[in-house]
């Protein structure tokens, strides 16, 4: 993701912000993969996992301002092996925007 980025000629922050949010009863902290020089937050996914989920959703509750969005290196992939339910199921579902491998031009320029 960095060499694209930078080969589009653009700036972004990786990993140098952390983001607070709270797990029931228990104070966490998040630290996004990328942030976009527009603010676009931009994980990178190859397992979505039931944690990665659940914390996802926690920082979505906590922090509704925050465009969070994610890359996966499949999309179609199931988020278990007894679920029908695909990575880009989930994220249409709790309304996220997702791309597959590559970080879509379009959101540069938002």
């Amino acid at each position: 993701m960095a060499q694209q980025i930078t080969k589009l000629g653009r700036s972004f922050r990786y990993e140098e912000e952390v983001i607070p949010y709270l797990k029931p009863a228990k104070p966490s902290r998040y630290t996004p993969d990328f942030i976009l020089d527009n603010g676009i937050i931009v994980e990178t996914k190859g397992r979505f996992e039931t944690a990665d989920r659940q914390k996802q959703r926690l920082i979505k509750e906590q922090h509704p301002d925050l465009d969070i969005r994610f890359v996966f290196s499949n999309s179609k992939q199931k988020i278990s092996k007894r679920s029908k339910t695909t990575y880009a199921d989930w994220c249409e579902k709790y309304g996220f925007k997702y791309a597959d491998k590559f970080i879509p031009k379009d959101w540069f320029e938002e």
